[in-house]
C-alpha cells in the first residue's frame, strides 16, 4: 500500500485556514468610532492592536524591535580581523617550529629568521604584509599564511556578492580569473548605463557571460543594480561602524587579497558605480555592535542588510505614511526575518483590513474620508440591541421582549418561536424546516414520508401593533457626559435603540435629539461618529421643544420620551434663539423647562427620565419632573442604560397609551 505522510502547509497562507473575524474587528472599529475616533484612526488602532489570539502591528513591531537588538547585542565586526590574525598566529608558529628542528639551517639563517619573527609589527596588517616576501621553511606555515590571502579575497567578494566566500573556497587560478574578467565586465555594463549607451542586449550577453554569479536573476540592469547597490550599501556601513583602527587594519590587508591589488581597484570602481547610480541608498550609516560574536565581512554585510530589512520592516508596520495600507508590508521580509508565523500574521491583517474595505463596511464620504457604512451601522446596532436582550434576559422576573404586535395586521416577516410567543405559527416555513433538517440529519433520516418537527423548525408570523409609537430619545450632550465617561454608553443605547425600532417596529418614528448649550435633531450615523464637546450648557428646554415639534407632526403616533440626562438644565432657548446658559440653573431656565414639558405632557406623551450619576441638585430636579407630568424615573448603571431604555421603550409598546393616559 502507498504511504502518504502529512505535515504542516507551507507554501503561503493555510487554504483551511478559518475566515478572518470582521465580527471583532468591527465591533471594536465601532467602539472605537462613538468613543470619538475617526473611522480611519479606528481601524488603524485595531490593526495595531490585533484580536483574540491574533498578533496586531504592535506586537509585530516589537519581535522586529527585539530581532535588531538582538543582532547588534550578540556580534562584534571584528571576525575577519580574529580569524587573519588567528591563521598568522598560526603560520608563524609553525614556522617557529619548523627552524627548532631543522638541522641543515644554518644558525646565521635561523637566527635571521627568528629575528624577523620576533620583530613583526603588532598591527596584524602591517605584519602580514612584512610577511609577504617572507621565504617559508615550514610547508604549514606557508599554507597557512596563503589562507589569508585566499580569506581576504573571499571576504571582499562575498561583502558584494552574498555566497562568494563558501562558493570560492580552495579556488584555482582560473576561477580568480573569471572573477577579476567579471568584475571588469560588470564595470563596463554599468559605466555604459549610467551614460545611457547600454542596450538590452549588453545585460542580456553579461548575463549569459557571468550569469553564475547572481544567484538573484535579475531581469533586467535596473534589477541587477538594485541587488548590487543594497548589499554594496551595506558593506560601507558595515565599515562605518567599525572603530578606526578596526577600518584602517581591514584596508590594509584588503591590498593582499588573492595577492591581487588589481581585486581592490576593481571592487573600488564597482562602488564608485553603484553609488553614482543609486544615490538614494544609505552609504553613510553606521550601528552601534556590543557582542562577542564575530562576524566576517560577507556575514557582517549580510547582517547589516538584515537591520536594513528590519528597519523597513519597522516603517511599514508603524504605517505613519499618507496612504498607509497593510498590503504595504513585505511578507517575505517579514518571513525572512521573524519566521513563518509572523508571515501569516502580517498577512492575515491585510486581509482583515482588504475583508473590511471590499464587504462594505467602511466606506468613503463625500469630503474622502472613511466613515462606517450603513451596512457596518446595522451590523453595530444588531450586536448592541443583542447586549441590551441578553441585559434583559437576565433581569428578574424579565425576559428578552420579542413582540413584534398583538392582533394586528401581518407584517409578512417570521422568526424562530421563542417561550412565550402566542402568535400564530407560519405552517408553510416550519414544515419547510422540518424538511431541510431530515434531509441533512445522517442520524435520524426520514421515513416513510413522514416529518417530524422540532421546536427550532416553528417559525411564527410577525403582527404590527394596532397603535403606531413617535418615540423621541433626548441624549445629554454636554461636557459632563464624557468628563464622567458617560459619553460611550449614551451613544450605544442611541443605536441599539434605532436598530430595535427600524428592524422591529418600523412604523414606529425614532428621532434622536442631542442637548448640550443647544439641541438639534441629528441622524444615527451623525450621533455615532460625533466627538466629545466642549460646551458648557444642558439645553433640555430646547431638546424638549424639537420633540414637541415632532409629535405635531406625528399627530396619529403615540408619543414617548426618552431622557437621558447627567445634570440640571442650565440653558434655555430665547425667542431670538440664542441658548441663555446659567450656572447654578436661573428661575428662568427652570421655568422654560417646566412649561416645555408641561407642553409635551398635554400632548399625552408617556416621559421617562433616566438619571445618570447621584448628583443632588439632578435628583431632585427629575423627581419633582417626574412627579409633575406623572412620569417615571430611572437612575441605572452605565453599563445597564441601554437595557433599561429598550425596556422602557417595550413597556410603552405594550402599554394602552391611551387607556395609561387616562385618554
Amino acid at each position: 500500500m502507498p504511504r502518504s505522510r502529512y505535515g504542516r502547509y507551507v507554501d503561503g497562507p493555510d487554504p483551511l485556514a478559518p475566515p478572518v473575524d470582521l465580527a471583532e474587528a468591527l465591533a471594536a472599529i465601532s467602539e472605537d468610532v462613538m468613543a470619538g475616533y475617526s473611522a480611519e484612526r479606528a481601524l488603524r488602532e485595531f490593526l495595531r492592536r490585533g484580536g483574540r489570539g491574533q498578533q496586531g502591528l504592535d506586537d509585530l513591531a516589537g519581535r522586529v524591535q527585539a530581532r535588531r537588538r538582538e543582532l547588534l547585542d550578540t556580534n562584534k565586526l571584528d571576525g575577519t580581523l580574529a580569524e587573519v590574525k588567528e591563521l598568522l598566529d598560526t603560520a608563524v608558529l609553525e614556522e617557529r617550529k619548523e627552524l627548532a628542528r631543522d638541522i641543515t639551517l644554518d644558525d646565521l639563517d635561523r637566527d635571521f629568521r627568528e629575528l624577523q619573527l620576533s620583530n613583526l609589527p603588532e598591527s596584524t596588517a602591517a605584519a602580514v604584509r612584512e610577511l609577504s616576501d617572507y621565504d617559508w621553511r615550514s610547508k604549514p606555515a606557508r599554507e597557512a599564511y596563503e589562507k589569508i590571502k585566499d580569506l581576504l579575497g573571499r571576504e571582499l567578494l562575498d561583502q558584494r556578492f552574498a555566497g562568494m566566500k563558501e562558493a570560492l573556497e580552495n579556488a584555482t587560478d582560473s576561477d580568480r580569473e573569471a572573477i577579476a574578467e567579471m568584475l571588469k565586465d560588470l564595470n563596463d555594463l554599468l559605466e555604459a548605463h549610467r551614460r545611457g549607451e547600454d542596450t538590452d542586449q549588453d545585460f542580456t550577453d553579461f548575463m549569459n557571460k557571468h550569469g553564475d554569479f547572481f544567484p538573484e536573476n535579475p531581469q533586467d540592469v535596473e534589477e541587477l543594480i538594485d541587488a548590487l547597490a543594497n548589499r554594496a550599501a551595506a558593506a560601507q556601513r558595515m565599515l562605518n561602524s567599525m572603530t578606526p583602527e578596526q577600518r584602517q587594519e581591514l584596508m590594509q590587508l584588503s591590498m593582499q587579497a588573492f595577492g591581487s591589488p588589481e581585486l581592490m581597484a576593481q571592487l573600488g570602481q564597482l562602488d564608485a558605480n553603484l553609488q553614482s547610480l543609486r544615490p538614494g541608498e544609505d552609504w553613510s550609516g553606521s550601528e552601534q555592535f556590543g557582542g562577542d560574536q564575530g562576524l566576517g565581512l560577507g556575514d557582517g554585510t549580510g547582517v547589516l542588510q538584515d537591520l536594513a530589512e528590519l528597519d523597513s520592516l519597522a516603517a511599514q508596520l508603524g504605517q505613519g505614511y499618507g496612504g498607509a495600507r497593510m498590503e504595504d508590508i513585505d511578507v517575505d521580509a517579514m518571513a525572512r526575518q521573524l519566521g513563518p508565523d509572523a508571515a501569516v500574521s502580517a498577512r492575515t491583517l491585510a486581509e482583515l483590513e482588504r475583508a473590511l474595505r471590499n464587504a462594505g463596511y467602511l466606506s468613503r464620504g463625500s469630503d474622502g474620508n472613511l466613515k462606517l457604512s450603513p451596512r457596518a451601522m446595522r451590523q453595530l446596532g444588531k450586536t448592541l440591541l443583542q447586549e441590551v436582550s441578553d441585559r434583559l434576559s437576565g433581569r428578574t422576573g424579565q425576559r428578552e421582549a420579542r413582540l413584534s404586535g398583538a392582533a394586528g395586521e401581518l407584517t409578512g416577516s417570521t422568526r424562530q418561536w421563542a417561550f412565550g410567543d402566542t402568535e400564530p405559527w407560519d405552517v408553510t416555513r416550519t414544515i419547510l424546516n422540518a424538511m431541510r433538517r431530515d434531509v441533512t440529519d445522517a442520524e435520524h433520516p426520514g421515513a416513510g414520508g413522514r416529518v417530524r418537527v422540532h421546536l427550532e423548525d416553528v417559525e411564527i408570523v410577525e403582527t404590527e401593533t394596532r397603535t403606531q409609537a413617535a418615540v423621541a430619545l433626548l441624549a445629554d450632550t454636554s461636557f459632563s457626559m464624557a468628563a464622567e465617561g458617560r459619553w460611550l454608553p449614551m451613544k450605544r443605547t442611541a443605536l441599539a435603540l434605532h436598530h430595535l425600532v427600524s428592524t422591529r417596529w418600523r412604523g414606529d418614528q425614532l428621532d434622536l435629539i442631542t442637548f448640550g448649550r443647544y439641541a438639534e435633531t441629528v441622524a444615527v450615523e451623525h450621533l455615532v461618529g460625533l466627538p466629545a464637546l466642549r460646551e458648557q450648557g444642558t439645553n433640555l428646554h430646547h431638546a424638549l421643544l424639537l420633540a414637541e415639534q415632532m409629535f405635531r407632526k406625528h399627530p396619529t403616533m403615540q408619543p414617548v420620551v426618552l431622557i437621558v440626562t447627567d445634570g440640571e438644565p442650565t440653558a434655555y432657548l430665547a425667542p431670538d434663539g440664542d441658548s441663555l446658559f446659567s450656572y447654578p440653573p436661573s428661575l428662568p431656565t427652570l421655568r422654560a423647562t417646566v412649561a416645555q414639558l408641561d407642553r409635551v405632557r398635554r400632548l399625552g406623551a408617556r416621559i421617562t427620565f433616566f438619571r445618570l450619576g447621584d448628583d443632588p441638585g439632578l435628583e431632585s430636579f427629575v423627581r419633582q419632573m417626574a412627579d409633575r407630568v406623572d412620569g417615571r424615573v430611572v437612575n441605572p448603571d452605565l453599563d445597564d442604560l441601554g437595557a433599561a431604555v429598550v425596556s422602557e421603550y417595550l413597556s410603552a409598546r405594550r402599554a394602552d397609551l391611551g387607556n395609561y393616559w387616562g385618554a
